[in-house]
């Protein structure tokens, strides 16, 4: 409940904010928001639920994630397109009440009565330090260097003061000393018998170890393209964000169709065979879409792969999930959560800045596009750096130019070019995904109806 009144009050803050100081610091604070959600839904989950109940509320739950994920840009679209972009955020207000009050009626407490009390604080502090820092180097090290600084970075009047060495990969390398720091940190306190954020013995738990990293692996890739998709459809069709978000809903139909069918198959087939069909048809629709993705690309020509996608994404978002948490003890759900939680998230972050970053490599063919259309090779090269910079989005503005039509059709062809690159890395990282999956054991998870027992950890 913490979590949804932080998220509740976070939105309505962003909503008002006057600046872009105000905006950052609201959606920093509505990430704590569903920090604390989305774990606590799983630990209630893997509390209350047994048995086959237990991989229904799994497949619910996966296909309710995956569907929203694609239905949110069409509520957010037609809120910006009908109204204002404040209500995209708003929208979360009466919405998050509603939730307040079906969780005070409906749901559980589920907490141990039993549980030692206290607060891990330097373990927080080293997490939240060094996975900050890991994320920040991978989204921004294309923007300021790796190494040499190139472009000047700046925090208010504020700027980086060393010429020769780059914010990123000082930043990177504090965020991988201090998670190497908080392994040896926590595995004292565990020895001790302290309270910690990260029990590492949990990792001994073949299904939780091996399940996070392809929650991981799977996530640079999963959720990437639909970074691109959006921006891609905007620069080269004209769609605004309600007819993008609405051929997104494709995608959302996929998985909640496969969240239907996901808990009978796992019972015939086994949980992670499930997971691995679905990683296999998330791959399908990837790389299906990059094939069919070009400047004539319709909303119908894509529905199908985006079906097929959004049917992996319902399989494998809740099968992994069950998988993951399987043989985890009850009292260990909450923290078991929430690595898994974060396997996600950190895998979704660095997967968009990747997928970012061969956008913008990419995006270097449109140049090659204009040149071949007769472009000077100058004017071609200084149009490929604004569309690059821009993420494409210069490119309607290319139509008001002399010789537009030919601009905007090279510069579009060449955001064809590396959304298709893109595709192909995403659907490379799932296929990875699937591979790394290949160490859970076969029948990792199998709920039975008559109930379910958790191993205990070593």
């Amino acid at each position: 409940m913490t979590g949804v009144i932080v998220f509740v009050i976070a939105s309505a803050f962003v909503a008002l904010g006057m600046n872009a100081t105000e905006i950052i610091g609201a959606r920093a604070l509505q990430g704590v928001g569903a920090a604390m959600i989305l774990p606590s839904s799983l630990s209630i989950i893997n509390a209350v639920f047994i048995g086959k109940s237990r991989a229904v509320a799994f497949a619910v739950w996966g296909g309710t994630i995956g569907g929203m994920a694609a239905l949110g840009p069409v509520v957010g679209g037609w809120l910006t397109t009908y109204a204002t972009w404040n209500w995209a955020f708003l929208i979360n207000v009466p919405i998050g009440i509603i939730v307040l009050i079906g969780v005070l009626m409906s749901v559980p407490e589920t907490k141990d009565l039993f549980a030692r009390k206290g607060f891990d604080l330097e373990g927080t502090l080293l997490i939240t330090l060094g996975l900050a820092g890991i994320v920040f180097a991978m989204i921004e090290g294309q923007r300021y260097g790796w190494v040499q600084p190139v472009n000047i970075f700046k925090v208010g009047s504020m700027e980086w003061p060393l010429e020769n060495l780059s914010v990123v990969f000082v930043v990177g390398l504090l965020g991988l000393l201090a998670l190497i720091a908080l392994f040896v940190v926590e595995k004292k306190k565990a020895a001790a018998g302290k309270i910690v954020i990260l029990d590492l013995r949990l990792f001994k738990i073949r299904t939780f170890g091996f399940g996070n990293a392809v929650a991981l692996v799977v996530s640079l890739g999963e959720f990437g393209l639909l970074f691109a998709i959006p921006l891609f459809l905007q620069a080269t069709r004209g769609y605004n964000a309600l007819q993008t978000g609405v051929i997104l809903l494709a995608l959302a139909a996929g998985s909640f169709f496969a969240s239907g069918m996901g808990a009978p198959l796992a019972q015939r087939m086994g949980p992670v065979r499930v997971l691995q069909l679905g990683m296999l048809l998330e791959a399908v629709g990837i790389f299906g879409l990059g094939f069919v993705l070009s400047t004539e690309i319709t909303g119908w020509g894509m529905a199908p792969w985006l079906f097929i996608y959004g049917m992996g994404v319902g399989f494998a978002t809740a099968q992994l999930t069950g998988v993951i948490l399987s043989e985890v003890p009850v009292a260990d759900s909450g923290q078991a959560s929430a690595v898994q939680s974060t396997s996600r998230q950190v895998g979704a972050a660095i997967g968009t800045a990747i997928i970012g970053t061969t956008l913008i490599i990419g995006l270097g063919n449109v140049a090659v596009q204009l040149t071949e259309r007769g472009v000077p090779a100058a004017e071609a090269q200084q149009i490929s750096d604004a569309v690059a910079g821009s993420a494409g989005q210069a490119i309607p503005a290319l139509a008001s130019m002399p010789n537009g039509a030919v601009l905007m059709e090279g510069a579009s062809a060449g955001f064809a070019s590396a959304i298709t690159l893109v595709a192909w890395v995403a659907g490379i990282f799932v296929l990875l995904g699937f591979i790394t999956s290949l160490t859970l054991p076969k029948n990792a998870a199998r709920v039975e109806s008559e109930g379910y027992q958790p191993a205990k950890a070593e």
